[in-house]
C-alpha cells in the first residue's frame, strides 16, 4: 500500500501545476487584492503586475512538477513515511521561497528597483 505522504506531495504538486496554468492562461487583468501574484512590488503599476502574473505562473508550474517528481520518487525509493513528511514539507517551503525571491528579483531586474 502506498504511503499517504507521497500522495500529498503529488497532490500539492498537481495543485501548483493547475494553479499555474490557470494564472498563465487567465491572469487577472487589473491589479487587485484577491487573485494573482500580489506583492507590494508587483502592484506598483499595471506593467509590473502583468509581468509578475505570467512569470510567477511559469515558476509555479515548474515548482509543481518538482513536487510531483519528488512524490513519485518517494514511491519508487520506498522511503520511510516520516522522512517523506519532512522532505515534502521542507521541499514545499523551499520552492515557495524560491518562487517569491526569483519573481521579485526578476521584476526588479526588468523594471528597476524602486523604493
Amino acid at each position: 500500500m502506498a504511503d499517504n505522504e507521497n500522495y500529498v506531495t503529488i497532490i500539492l504538486g498537481s495543485i501548483f501545476v493547475i494553479t499555474g496554468l490557470i494564472m498563465y492562461y487567465f491572469p487577472p487583468k487589473k491589479i487587485n487584492y484577491l487573485y494573482g501574484y500580489r506583492t507590494k512590488n508587483s502592484m506598483k503599476n499595471l506593467e509590473r503586475w502583468t509581468f509578475a502574473q505570467r512569470y510567477s505562473a511559469k515558476l509555479m508550474m515548474w515548482c509543481g512538477v518538482v513536487l510531483v517528481i519528488s512524490g513519485i520518487a518517494g514511491f519508487i525509493l520506498k522511503l520511510n513515511p516520516n522522512i517523506m513528511k519532512i522532505v515534502g514539507l521542507v521541499e514545499l517551503i523551499i520552492l515557495v521561497i524560491f518562487l517569491f525571491i526569483k519573481t521579485e528579483t526578476d521584476i526588479n531586474r526588468k523594471f528597476g528597483k524602486t523604493v
